[in-house]
C-alpha cells in the first residue's frame, strides 16, 4: 500500500503498549501494525509549512523563514516558558493568541528515560507529552495557572535536574539510575514559598509502555534531506522515533516533508 502526504508527528494512547497513529494524506495509520513488516520512504523534495504553504525549505520546527519569526506559535515563549508576559498584558507577537497559550493551568512534571528531566506542558497535554518524549516514567510536580510560574518553576529546577532528553539513551533502552519518587521529594523541597502552594501533595506515578521488537546497539539516525529514499523493517516504536533495521527515524523532525510511504 502507498500514502502520501506531509509528515505529522504520530498521535498516541496511553495503552500499554502505547497506540500510535500516523496521519498521512488523510489516512489514520495505526503503525503498531506495522512493527515487523518493511517500510519504504520516498522525500519528494518538497515541504509544507505550518501556514500550509508549499515551500522548498522549512527554517525550524516546520516554520518557513517568514512564519518562524512573525506567527506566535514559533515565538520564543513556546521554547522558554520563562519569557511569557501574557499575565502582564505585554504583546510579544500577538497578545491575544500569547493569552489563549500562556494563561490556562501547566504542569511541572520530573519524566525519566535514562536520567530524571525536568519540563512543562499545558495540562491538556498529558500525558502525551510524555509519550512524544519517550519517558518510561513521569509525575506531574507542579499545577500552576499560567506559563511564566510554570517557566520560573523549570529554570529553578534545572540546576539539579536536566531539561533535555538524551535521546541516544532512550532509545538504546538505558534506564540509568535516578529514583524517581525520590527525586519528586527533593523537587518539592527546592522550590520557593510561592511556588509550594501549587505543588501535589503527594507522589503519582506514571509507567509507560512501548511499541519495540528491538532496541537498537548503535545508533544510526536518518535523515530525508541526506537520504531521501530509504526502506527498513520497522522494529519498533518509542517517542516519536521510529526504529528500523536502517536506523531510527524521528518523524516529528520531519514535520512538513511530503512524502511516499510504502508497506
Amino acid at each position: 500500500m502507498k500514502l502520501s502526504g506531509p509528515l505529522q508527528k504520530m498521535s498516541n494512547d496511553l495503552t500499554f503498549p502505547i497506540r500510535y497513529r500516523l496521519n498521512l494524506g488523510g489516512h489514520l495509520l495505526l503503525m503498531n501494525d506495522l512493527v515487523g513488516r518493511e517500510l519504504s520512504f520516498h522525500w519528494t523534495g518538497k515541504h509544507r509549512c505550518f501556514c500550509g504553504h508549499l515551500v522548498d525549505q522549512v527554517h525550524e520546527r516546520n516554520f518557513c523563514r517568514d512564519c518562524f519569526f512573525t506567527k506566535p506559535e514559533a515565538s520564543m515563549t513556546i521554547m522558554k516558558p520563562e519569557l511569557s508576559t501574557a499575565h502582564l498584558g505585554i504583546e510579544e507577537r500577538d497578545l491575544e493568541f500569547e493569552k489563549r497559550l500562556q494563561l490556562q493551568p501547566h504542569y511541572v512534571y520530573l519524566a525519566k528515560t535514562n536520567e530524571i528531566k525536568v519540563g512543562v506542558t499545558r495540562n491538556t497535554q498529558m500525558p502525551y507529552r510524555w509519550m512524544d518524549q519517550g519517558a518510561a516514567e513521569a509525575t506531574i510536580l507542579l499545577e500552576v495557572p499560567n506559563r511564566y510560574l510554570a517557566g520560573e518553576a523549570e529554570v529553578l529546577l534545572k540546576e539539579h535536574f536536566v531539561d533535555k532528553t538524551n535521546w541516544r539513551s532512550m532509545l538504546k533502552n538505558e534506564p540509568g539510575d535516578g529514583n524517581l519518587e525520590e527525586a519528586f521529594h527533593k523537587a518539592i523541597s527546592l522550590l520557593t514559598p510561592e511556588l509550594k502552594e501549587y505543588a501535589r501533595p503527594e507522589f503519582e506515578h506514571w509507567t509507560m509502555e512501548y511499541p519495540v521488537q528491538q532496541y537498537p546497539s548503535k545508533i544510526t539516525s536518518i535523515k530525508l534531506d541526506r537520504s531521501p529514499q530509504w526502506t527498513g523493517v520497522l522494529e519498533g516504536i518509542r517517542g516519536q522515533y521510529l526504529l528500523t533495521s536502517k536506523g531510527v527515524f524521528n518523524v516529528r523532525a520531519h514535520e512538513g516533508y511530503i512524502v511516499d510511504l510504502e508497506f
